[in-house]
């Protein structure tokens, strides 16, 4: 234990996500040790990150204006929506270059565990984006782990009956893996979307 403000600095860096008491202490003291100037860089732009930044509002990624910077491109393909977690996930599939609908932020995943249901993720504004029958294939790119697939499910079958196109991307064994290091959903995962080498 620090006294005062130091450990107060130690106490907020540990609050942020992935970021144990060791890190917490090792980023408390490089700040100390930091030239003001950068500190004071660092200060601005937090605040000014809470300032400017939020979410779009017809997707729910993060922006600087009302619409973010997919949804105001007029390139983007509207027929499709790739509905995910988090606006992390967002830059994943952007930096592929493969994607070139549009996206749906949902917040989150359905966890029972930590009291997120459906009604705590952003699932009644993408009812109404599909509303107006323009989007033909919704792609469901939740985690592919338990809370990712609980939703993925929940939402496949609240889209079924309104007779789109609703698509999962594919999960298996990850390039340059080793299939003794795979577990068993993994494995089972790659032998389901096995596909034919025919060519």
């Amino acid at each position: 234990m620090y006294e005062g403000v130091v450990q107060d600095l130690i106490d907020e860096l540990g609050r942020l996500p992935g970021v144990g008491p060791k890190s917490a202490q090792r980023i408390a003291f490089h700040l100390l040790q930091a030239d003001p100037a950068d500190v004071q860089r660092l200060a601005h732009v937090l605040t000014e990150v809470k300032t400017r930044v939020r979410f779009c509002e017809v997707c729910g990624n993060v922006a600087e204006e009302a619409r973010c910077r997919v949804c105001r491109d007029p390139r983007r393909d509207v027929s499709v929506i790739c509905v995910v977690e988090e606006s992390k996930d967002v830059v994943a599939i952007e930096r592929t270059r493969e994607f070139r609908g549009r996206y749906h932020v949902l917040g989150g995943a359905i966890s029972p565990m930590e009291g997120v249901g459906p009604d705590d993720l952003r699932m009644r504004e993408l009812l109404s984006r599909l509303s107006d029958g323009e989007v033909q294939e919704v792609i469901l790119a939740t985690d592919p782990n338990l809370e990712g697939e609980a939703t993925a499910t929940y939402l496949a079958r609240l889209l079924r009956p309104m007779g789109l196109r609703v698509t999962r991307l594919a999960s298996g064994l990850p390039v340059g893996g080793d299939l003794e290091y795979a577990d068993e959903v993994t494995l089972g995962r790659a032998f389901a979307g096995r596909r034919s080498l025919d060519a």
